[in-house]
């Protein structure tokens, strides 16, 4: 590790990042483990990083049990946690309403609603839960809650999803007034429109496009339109995972109850 890479201080720091095996967490776990930070990354499927630092362990983050496996891991294997980054999610376009046809499979179901809610809100309920009791008896420690640019605008045809990061900020202004006299910060990050990741896949597409009565290729054409976006592109994973970073660091020691929009000045407007 060079000076440059050393600012911010995470040298053989802990911390657990939930659905870190791919997308905006793949890039938040390798930001990390640039830093020297010993990542703990709960994921249903395994890492593709390879890297001493670095420990996978199956988790299904609706599970209290799983959740308590890993955090038990961290604190036998070092006896601490000084980090979590709540990043796991999933979402799935759906209209509250389809008048034109009522059975289309786009209309939002119960079990849909009810999956995207305990992967999205649950599971940070679970994890920042079993974490913070831990960093209590520490008497420091930073909650970072991956939330989206959706969550603090609302979203056509992610109603559900756009629901869940609202509550996941309501969360993270919340347990910031509650925990800060633990010395314990919470923060929130949510990103805009990113570069492609594997996870915005051809289904997704289809759905989103469906809600928004547009066609894919006309979907495709948004991620790439800068007329909302001043900076003129799409993000990329790396500039998020840098304020994961910068927030999991001593250098926000006096931040914290706040969500910080990384969406290059993007607006409805």
């Amino acid at each position: 590790m060079n000076m440059a890479d050393s600012w911010l201080g995470l040298d053989k720091k802990v911390v657990i990042v939930t659905g870190g095996s791919s997308g905006i967490g793949a890039a938040i776990v390798h930001e990390l483990l640039q830093q020297n930070v010993y990542v703990y990354d709960a994921d249903l499927q395994p890492s593709e990083e390879d890297n001493d630092n670095l420990t996978y362990l199956k988790t299904d983050v609706t599970s209290e049990v799983d959740v308590q496996r890993i955090v038990d891991q961290a604190i036998a294997d070092h006896g601490v946690i000084d980090g979590l980054v709540n990043n796991a999610g999933i979402n799935m376009p759906r209209l509250l309403v389809d008048a034109k046809d009522p059975k289309c499979k786009y209309e939002l179901k119960e079990n849909e609603f009810d999956k995207m809610f305990s992967v999205n809100v649950k599971s940070v309920f679970l994890m920042s839960q079993t974490v913070a009791r831990q960093m209590a008896k520490q008497h420091y420690g930073v909650i970072v809650n991956m939330s989206s640019e959706a969550g603090l605008e609302g979203s056509q045809g992610q109603s559900p999803y756009s629901a869940t990061k609202g509550a996941i900020n309501g969360f993270t202004r919340s347990w910031a007034k509650e925990l800060g006299e633990f010395n314990i910060r919470v923060v929130g990050v949510a990103p805009g429109i990113m570069e492609a990741t594997g996870l915005r896949t051809i289904s997704y597409e289809e759905a989103l496009a469906y809600s928004r009565h547009k066609t894919v290729q006309q979907v495709r054409a948004g991620y790439k339109s800068t007329t909302t976006t001043p900076l003129g592109r799409s993000g990329k994973l790396s500039e998020v995972a840098d304020l994961v970073a910068y927030y999991l660091s001593d250098r926000s020691s006096y931040i914290t109850g706040v969500t910080t929009n990384v969406a290059g000045g993007k607006s409805r407007g």
